[in-house]
């Protein structure tokens, strides 16, 4: 009988391979690494495990294998698989024949695979270290990933290689504090905003800042049949590599991510115009700074620049201009700009989008005026890596028939557990948070439907405490018991100031 790799097994391969470079490179780094070599793995043990099955089913004819191998979802050669790599583990010219490797994988698979190691460097001084170190540490990662056997017959029919890469990728962002959160939205807040946008067969999905993807993922399984069509664009250059990655490993191999700063250089167009999406999640970078740096032309990069419309050839802030410090409009219009008609859009966002004014307050007005808010969900406090910031999620949704917006306000302590270093949403507070919100109800200190002329009345300010009242009445005092704990405390005070003269007649003084 076939040993089958547990999930605990490939974690705790993970969490050594993490020993091997902690102390020596930030976390946040050594991740790309160690993602990328699971991958490696994964690709290897599979292709090894399909080549002995060929080789046995016919008879060793090598014109049949290579045509049955050409056929599998990945093609590898033999000196890009991980034995190969292995057994050159001591040469001192390891982390080239690394990078010869992926360049080689990606070759093979240019339909599915095109650009996916190019930022990751096995190579790197300047990451990595000098040769001897560098050297080392590849070493060691290769002798930790050769315990783990990633073939599919022992991996069973779980999902364990997807779900170590979320497990890891989590930790990572828990281990590597703000910077490594930027690239990662808890699970559980991921699977409630796919929970809010219900998507449906044949949707076309998107995430405009996507991260490692995992938001992406936890929108697809929504859809039992995973007839879907994922979109993503994400900016960071390693962590667009381990969003492709993720996919594959997640067994999505047709999703369309692309690598490129959103706002200035949207990549997902259909004849020129930006492609329009049923279901959008995102949890765009909080209030980012310089958000319309990328529209800066060369001439005017010396001069202080500003935002102005007319320079976005999509026209996604006609609306308004967002603050130069706050880009967090700017993600919300070219999300409203990409939804299409009936389509569902939830996005988190700090608080103050709620209620800050000036150009934020005049989009905010337009998008109510245009009837596109649905909801408005305040989470609890310390639920992301790195921040203590309490978000909201808006969700959004084209051709509203309802004039009310649903507010609900989840951030008491009896709708999360508290944790050590970060709280979390439970099912039993997901699942209380999506039921109010299609069943659509008030319930007290908890949610209330304003209607459109309320939020007029309050100037568009949607601030939750406006709409939820959770103020708790104090008990009202008892004088009477006041006024004899006092008379108690009196009297004992006395005792013990009698007994302290006693004791100080006894010493004499």
């Amino acid at each position: 009988m076939v040993e089958l790799t547990t999930q605990d097994k490939i974690n705790s391969v993970l969490w050594q391979a993490a020993d091997t470079f902690r102390g020596k490179i930030d976390s946040s780094t050594y991740k790309d690494y160690i993602l990328t070599m699971l991958f490696i793995k994964y690709l290897s043990d599979t292709y090894k495990e399909h080549l002995e099955e060929y080789t046995k089913r016919y008879n060793g004819d090598e014109r049949r294998i290579e045509r049955a191998l050409s056929r599998e979802r990945f093609v590898l050669d033999e000196q890009s698989t991980f034995d190969y790599l292995y057994s050159k583990r001591n040469d001192p010219e390891i982390g080239e024949i690394i990078n010869k490797a992926l360049e080689r994988i990606e070759n093979e698979n240019t339909g599915k695979l095109r650009g996916v190691f190019r930022n990751i460097d096995f190579n790197s001084e300047s990451i990595l270290g000098k040769a001897k170190e560098r050297n080392a540490m590849l070493r060691l990662l290769l002798e930790d990933f050769r315990q783990l056997s990633l073939r599919p017959s022992q991996l069973g029919n779980e999902d364990i290689v997807g779900n170590a890469y979320q497990y890891m990728i989590g930790l990572f962002a828990s281990d590597a504090g703000k910077k490594g959160g930027e690239f990662y939205t808890p699970a559980e807040v991921s699977e409630l905003l796919a929970r809010l946008v219900k998507p449906q067969e044949n949707d076309r999905i998107y995430d405009p800042t996507c991260g490692s993807g995992s938001l992406l993922i936890k929108v697809a399984k929504q859809v039992a049949s995973r007839k879907v069509a994922i979109y993503g664009q994400e900016r960071n250059g390693a962590t667009h590599s381990l969003a492709l990655m993720n996919m594959y490993l997640h067994g999505i191999d047709d999703a369309k991510i692309e690598w490129g700063d959103t706002l200035a250089n949207p990549l997902h167009l259909e004849d020129g115009k930006l492609m329009k999406f049923q279901a959008i999640v995102a949890n765009p970078p909080f209030s980012l700074d310089k958000w319309a740096m990328g529209f800066a032309g060369e001439a005017t990069s010396d001069k202080k620049f500003k935002m102005e419309s007319s320079l976005d050839p999509y026209r996604r802030f006609e609306w308004g201009v967002p603050p130069s410090s706050k880009g967090d409009y700017a993600f919300v219009q070219h999300m409203l700009y990409s939804l299409a008609e009936n389509g569902r859009m939830a996005t988190i966002l700090p608080h103050g989008v709620l209620f800050r004014g000036t150009s934020e307050g005049k989009i905010r007005q337009q998008i109510i005026d245009m009837n596109l808010l649905d909801a408005v969900i305040g989470l609890p406090e310390g639920l992301f890596f790195g921040t203590g910031i309490p978000a909201c999620i808006m969700v959004f949704k084209k051709d509203r028939i309802r004039n009310d917006v649903l507010f609900i306000d989840a951030s008491g302590e009896e709708h999360f557990e508290k944790g050590k270093n970060q709280n979390h949403l439970r099912e039993m507070d997901i699942e209380k948070i999506i039921a109010t919100y299609e069943k659509r109800e008030t319930i007290e200190k908890y949610s209330y439907i304003a209607t459109l002329d309320e939020i007029k009345e309050n100037e568009y300010n949607l601030n939750i405490p406006r709409y939820v009242e959770t103020y708790e009445e104090e008990e009202p005092v008892d004088m009477d018991a006041v006024k004899e704990n006092i008379a108690i405390i009196k009297r004992e005070l006395q005792e013990v100031e009698e007994q302290m003269k006693e004791y100080l007649q006894e010493l004499g003084l």
